[in-house]
């Protein structure tokens, strides 16, 4: 079991902001991951994603994707939930020409909605849409992201609800949301109580193939205002880093850092030494 670090979006000091040369620098750099940026809009053709395959596999580098922000599963506009499952079959479809492992996705806001209808409407029109891919075959893991606002639907329970009740939907488990959200889950003996109750919802297998987001991250009442860097947060990462050591979590740590690639390296090394 292998956990791979690397950058959300290209590293900035990718020659170019195209994500064929952002592939090629984190392989440079010696990262091992590397996350498609689709949340302004899916607005790559196939061919492009075809190329991204092939330069992925030439460098070795493992893909993720992120799909658009503007997804919401508990709209009460029809139209809304329409082309919120748009939104997460076109980030699956050109995903898997990308050769991506897996999608992750922001669910779902309560909109003023008790949170068992929330979870009702994200399971329902969560199910339309696996049902869609597993009709075109398509191999990419749905991953619904930990949110780290109270007024989002995605807290960690939620988020393993819907895995449990949904065949092929996984989890992306982002620490500085859990941190953001109430101010806690930010120690070791937190971090060990997170993935374990990964591993009694969702089994072994799932500790050895996560998709993590890693930062530092800001937050007030409301949750969280905007990400950091390490060093200017007080995400305990390091003790983070043990936790996941020693469950033999496996997969991709994504750094969404303001310093992508500086802090991707930060938390490898520091990985590396424990």
């Amino acid at each position: 079991m292998t956990l791979l670090f690397g950058t959300g979006g290209t590293p900035l000091s990718s020659p170019t902001s195209s994500t064929v040369d952002g592939i090629k620098q984190v392989a440079q750099l010696g990262l091992g991951c590397m996350e498609l940026e689709f949340v302004r809009g899916v607005k790559m053709g196939e061919a492009a994603a075809q190329r991204v395959a092939e330069t992925a596999a030439a460098e070795k580098i493992k893909l993720s994707a992120h799909a658009p922000y503007f997804i919401n599963l508990n709209a009460h506009d029809p139209a809304k939930i329409t082309a919120s499952k748009g939104y997460i079959l076109q980030t699956a479809r050109i995903a898997a020409v990308c050769g991506a492992g897996s999608i992750v996705f922001h669910p779902a806001f309560y909109l003023g909605d008790p949170p068992e209808k929330t979870f009702q409407a994200v399971k329902s029109h969560l199910a339309d849409v696996m049902t869609q891919l597993q009709r075109e075959n398509n191999p990419v893991q749905v991953r619904l992201e930990v949110m780290g606002k109270p007024t989002a639907f995605g807290t960690l329970a939620e988020v393993l609800r819907v895995c449990t009740a949904l065949e092929g939907v996984g989890i992306c488990v982002d620490f500085a949301h859990l941190h953001a959200y109430n101010g806690e889950s930010n120690t070791y003996p937190e971090f060990r109580a997170i993935l374990e109750s990964i591993r009694q919802h969702l089994g072994e297998a799932a500790l050895g193939d996560m998709h993590l987001h890693i930062s530092g991250i800001a937050f007030g009442k409301k949750g969280e205002t905007r990400h950091l860097d390490l060093e200017d947060s007080d995400l305990r990462y390091r003790e983070l880093l043990q936790a996941l050591k020693e469950y033999k979590v496996g997969g991709l740590a994504v750094c969404e850092s303001p310093s992508l690639e500086r802090d991707a390296l930060r938390l490898q090394e520091t990985y590396a030494r424990l």
